[in-house]
């Protein structure tokens, strides 16, 4: 950590632990955080639950300032850590970062134990793009032309269920990839292009041209047309940063989870605009969306639209995708709480039961179509266990969250034979 930073502040971190076996929550890991300028010295050591959570801790932080307007001193904190579970192999990631007044979330998983090898590599997490100096986006056009022979196109939009994310440009065949859930990776990606201490508005307005980005990608199958077997890369000279293993600011995750299904378009322009953008002080982008730029829009009062048509022009406008890959139903249209009653509760309740198998801390909800006191009490404790506002009843990011939890222990069960 650079020794020039002023650490007055404090930010907020904690931890989810699950196993790349079975995705079922491990309890008992131990989380060991250190600073790397004496990696150690442990300053803080959290302990996860039964449903592999820990609780939050405060870490020290620059003042929030400092990530809100382009200067010289780095505005977050970095910190190390070591993770370690009986039963499986130890974990070690460099780099986290720390924002002022910020939560965050570190999602990790742990692989079981197996005959004695070499400790992995630690993850090291980069810089983040407002902050380090990386290659700046090679232009495109923002449409692709989809009528050339060859081209490969879906017929509508659809929210990916995996992104599969390539860590390097395309060219670099020894670059890993990554398989990342939809939602995952747009947070990851946010949390690494722009800082969480922003006003909501101009997180909103990035967000959107993260997806809409994305979505071009996914919609014009445009790396697997070239040969590619992955969706994007994480260079920014071609696509957007992602960071295997970062933490996700709670405030982005937030945002993604309430608008995921949205991007941006066009009038008659049926794809997903590729929404190109940069930083806006060090490089410079006209007709694309400026990072700084919107922030202090934001601070002006202008709304994510007005964010959005400031930089892309008065015709672009927010669209939602007609589908969401791997769901089981879609979205019920409205809020599901005491009294509810039909199909969506009782896929509801046989949802929740299933989750309450892997994560016994949440009470299984009867599948008897009737959004009783039960219910709300089982979806209450799933809200509190994976950071959601515990008010018990089911809203849109509520209902996809479920639904995810559901889709990754469910469907791992089922491919194990003895489950």
């Amino acid at each position: 950590m650079p020794e020039n930073i002023s650490l007055t502040d404090k930010g907020q971190i904690h931890f989810a632990v699950t196993s790349a076996a079975d995705n079922t929550p491990v309890s008992g890991a131990a989380i060991a955080i250190a600073s790397p300028a004496d990696p150690a010295v442990t300053v803080e050591q959290v302990t996860t639950d039964e449903n592999g959570m820990t609780e939050k801790v405060d870490l020290a932080a620059p003042p929030a300032e400092y990530s809100l307007s382009l200067g010289d001193v780095q505005p977050y904190s970095e910190y190390d850590l070591i993770i370690t579970a009986p039963g499986y192999e130890d974990v070690s990631i460099s780099g986290i970062q720390i924002l002022s007044g910020q939560s965050s979330l570190s999602k990790i998983s742990l692989r079981p134990s197996g005959p004695k090898a070499d400790p992995p590599a630690p993850e090291v997490i980069g810089g983040h793009t407002l902050w380090e100096l990386y290659p700046p986006k090679i232009a495109e056009k923002e449409i692709k032309p989809v009528q050339e022979t060859g081209e490969i196109v879906l017929s509508r939009v659809v929210i990916p269920e995996t992104v599969v994310v390539h860590a390097g440009p395309p060219t670099d065949t020894s670059a890993a990839d990554y398989y990342v859930p939809y939602k995952d990776y747009i947070k990851n990606v946010a949390s690494s292009e722009i800082y969480a201490t922003w006003p909501e508005a101009a997180i909103i307005a990035n967000v959107l041209a993260i997806q809409s980005f994305t979505l071009n990608r996914v919609f014009t199958e445009w790396y697997r047309n070239k040969g590619h077997d992955f969706t994007i890369t994480a260079s920014t000279a071609y696509d957007q940063y992602f960071v295997y293993g970062r933490n996700i600011y709670d405030r982005i995750s937030n945002v993604v989870d309430t608008i995921f299904s949205n991007y941006l378009s066009r009038p008659d322009v049926r794809q997903p605009i590729l929404t190109q953008y940069c930083d806006g002080k060090r490089s410079s982008c006209p007709n694309w969306l400026s990072q700084w730029g919107s922030k202090e829009l934001a601070d002006e009062g202008y709304g994510p639209l007005e964010i959005i048509q400031h930089y892309y022009g008065k015709d672009m406008y927010i669209n939602t995708a007609e589908q969401i890959s791997g769901i089981p139903a879609s979205w019920p249209g409205t809020d599901l709480t005491i009294g509810s009653r039909g199909a969506k509760v009782r896929q509801l309740q046989e949802e929740l039961t299933r989750i309450s198998q892997s994560y016994p801390a949440i009470p299984p909800a009867t599948p008897d179509g009737i959004f009783g006191e039960n219910t709300r009490r089982s979806v209450t404790k799933f809200q509190e266990v994976f950071g959601l506002p515990a008010t018990g009843i089911v809203d849109y990011p509520t209902w996809y969250k479920i639904s995810e939890i559901y889709v990754g222990v469910s469907r791992i069960a089922e491919l194990d034979p003895s489950s």
